[in-house]
């Protein structure tokens, strides 16, 4: 069978399982029945200290094993474009290219600073067993050890925290840990935000234009069928206009600041704003920048 890979890029909290969920509304389009597939993409590299994998990683056996899952994936179902989104690829988009040289790639950006105040309350969330069931069953065997004594360490954490969060989550950066023993949570999810924006970027420069397409959270969800309608044309994805306006009928914009004014109500907003910007201002969420209702 011959699909085109679809790889979604974008930090944690930034829109990327909206964007996912409404592109596999349409027929041919498919995905994995989980959230995501980090266990797939760091098999064989899963000792490896944090996810900004480089393209050397990208070994052979690494190549047939993901892609092998791609393949398997993509013949349960009529597929003619397999969706993939995990947001740790920010941090290795050269490796995930060095595997799928043909994929076409979107790069989702939201306002760091609402992505702050999102990811907070994932750091600290409780346990979902239906959430992990699902991601369960898409773990190699011989990766099932590491992984359960880290899920048990990472929960004994968040038990003895002061701030009752977890020792890590989302996309592990370089020197994570250094920063979360020297910042706020806020401010490390701040980080966390600018190394999967800056890391993505930089690698999207070595790939040929017409392979990435970019988006902002903040225009997909103020015009949604607009905007969706925009990736399917990069994409190669036939639709109709009934269609669109039926999947990103429940697509809205009511997230967009609030996140911003939780940080100013809380007085963060100008410690967070001075640890991202200028990948802030770079985008247009510079301090004069007003998310539009």
């Amino acid at each position: 069978m011959t699909y085109t890979p679809v790889i979604i890029i974008g930090a944690g909290r930034s829109g990327t399982n909206m964007l996912r969920d409404t592109l596999t509304q349409i027929n041919g389009v498919n995905t994995w029945p989980c959230d995501e597939i980090n266990y797939i993409w760091r098999h064989h590299n899963v000792t490896y200290p944090n996810d900004e994998f480089d393209a050397g990683m990208a070994t052979d056996r690494v190549k047939r094993y993901i892609r092998k899952e791609f393949d398997k994936m993509a013949n349960a179902a009529p597929t003619t474009h397999l969706v993939e989104k995990t947001c740790a690829n920010s941090l290795r988009v050269d490796f995930v290219y060095g595997i799928f040289p043909e994929a076409k790639y979107i790069h989702i950006i939201r306002d760091g600073r609402d992505v702050v105040e999102s990811a907070k309350k994932r750091w600290t969330a409780s346990l979902e067993p239906s959430y992990l069931s699902k991601k369960l069953q898409f773990v190699p065997k011989t990766d099932l050890p590491i992984y359960g004594v880290r899920y048990l360490w990472n929960r004994v954490y968040k038990l003895a925290s002061r701030e009752k969060r977890l020792a890590y989550w989302g996309p592990k950066f370089n020197r994570m840990e250094q920063a979360q023993e020297r910042y706020s949570l806020e401010q490390v999810c701040a980080l966390q935000w600018k190394a999967c924006v800056d890391k993505a970027e930089e690698s999207f420069s070595n790939i040929p234009d017409e392979q990435v397409y970019t988006i902002y959270y903040e225009e997909l969800t103020a015009r949604p069928t607009e905007e969706v309608a925009k990736v399917c044309d990069f994409l190669g994805i036939e639709y109709n206009n009934d269609t669109l306006r039926a999947i990103t009928a429940d697509i809205n914009n009511k997230s967009v600041g609030k996140g911003v004014q939780r940080l100013k109500e809380n007085d963060l907003l100008e410690s967070i704003y001075s640890l991202t910007n200028p990948t802030l201002e770079k985008h247009g969420y510079g301090k004069e920048y007003v998310a539009k209702a």
